[in-house]
C-alpha cells in the first residue's frame, strides 16, 4: 500500500493532473517505465493526479501495474464510467442497459458483417470487445501480435479503413445517438454521446478543483482525447510520446 498525502497537503491542493494511458504514460499496449512511474510519484505529492482510459481496468492494470489503484487519487477506466477515488470504486454506468438488447445486437451484427467483408492482411480474433460502457470493434481483431498490430496500423493508415468503418456507422445508426471515438493502433471505440472522457469530469465536479490539466495524444478531432482535451474547464496539453509527457511535466511542474 502506498502511503498517500491528503489532498490538503499538497503543494497545489486545488490543481488535478489527469492522463491518457496510451500513448501518453505508456507506449501503446506497452507497459509502464519506471522513469514515469518516478515522475508520477513526484508529481503526486504536489497535485492531485489521475488516469483518464477507454479500456478496462484489468488492461490498464496490464500496462500501469497490479497497483494502480494505489499509484493513482483517481482512476477512470473506461471514460470515467467505472471510477475509483483513493482505491475505493464509485457507481458504475452500463452501456448495455442505455441502449437496449434489440438496438444493442443490431449494431453489434452490422460491425461483424461489416468485418466479414472488410479486405484485410490479417484477421485474427475479438473483434467486438464488450466494456461495461461502450464497445471497442477492432477490424484485425485484438488478439493480433505488436508485429500485426503495427502491419495493421500502416495499413489503415493508407487505406482510411477506420474512418470508412465509422462512417457507414454513423449512416446506419443515426437515430441513436452515439459517438465513435477512434484510438490506439486497431480499433474504435463506439458509446452514447456525452459519455466520451469528459464523463470523469462528473466525477470530481464537486471536488473544488480550480485547475484541471489533461494529457493525451489522440487530441485531433475523431481522436478519443479530442473532446476533453477542448473541454472549457480543462488546460489540455497535446503529447505525442511518453517521453513528451515527462518533458512537459517537468517543465509545467518543476
Amino acid at each position: 500500500m502506498v502511503a498517500v498525502i491528503p489532498f490538503s497537503e499538497r503543494k497545489q491542493p486545488d490543481t488535478l493532473v489527469l492522463f491518457d494511458v496510451d500513448g501518453t504514460l505508456t507506449p501503446a499496449r506497452q507497459g509502464v517505465s519506471d522513469e514515469m512511474l518516478k515522475v508520477l510519484s513526484e508529481l503526486r505529492e504536489k497535485v492531485v493526479i489521475g488516469f483518464v482510459g477507454g479500456s478496462d481496468l484489468v488492461k490498464q492494470e496490464e500496462q500501469l501495474g497490479s497497483n494502480v489503484l494505489d499509484m493513482f487519487d483517481y482512476c477512470f477506466p473506461e471514460n470515467g464510467l467505472s471510477a475509483y477515488r483513493l482505491g475505493q470504486q464509485l457507481e458504475s454506468q452500463s452501456f448495455i442497459g442505455w441502449i437496449g438488447d434489440e438496438d444493442y445486437t443490431k449494431l453489434v451484427d452490422f460491425c461483424l458483417r461489416y468485418i466479414a467483408d472488410m479486405k484485410l492482411p490479417k484477421k485474427r480474433g475479438t473483434f467486438i470487445e464488450f466494456r461495461n460502457g461502450m464497445i471497442n470493434v477492432s477490424p484485425v481483431g485484438r488478439n493480433c501480435s505488436r508485429e500485426e498490430r503495427n502491419e495493421f496500423e500502416e495499413f489503415d493508415l493508407k487505406h482510411k479503413l477506420r474512418e470508412k468503418f465509422v462512417s457507414a456507422l454513423k449512416k446506419e445508426f443515426s437515430h441513436l445517438s452515439l459517438t465513435y471515438s477512434i484510438g490506439g493502433q486497431i480499433s474504435f471505440d463506439v458509446f452514447p454521446t456525452g459519455w466520451d472522457k469528459t464523463f470523469c469530469l462528473g466525477r470530481v465536479k464537486d471536488e473544488g478543483f480550480k485547475t484541471i490539466h489533461f494529457f493525451g495524444d489522440k487530441t485531433f478531432e475523431g481522436g478519443n482525447d479530442y473532446e476533453i482535451y477542448n473541454h472549457p474547464d480543462v488546460k489540455g496539453h497535446s503529447v505525442t510520446s511518453p517521453n513528451d509527457t515527462i518533458q512537459l511535466l517537468k517543465e509545467l511542474f518543476p
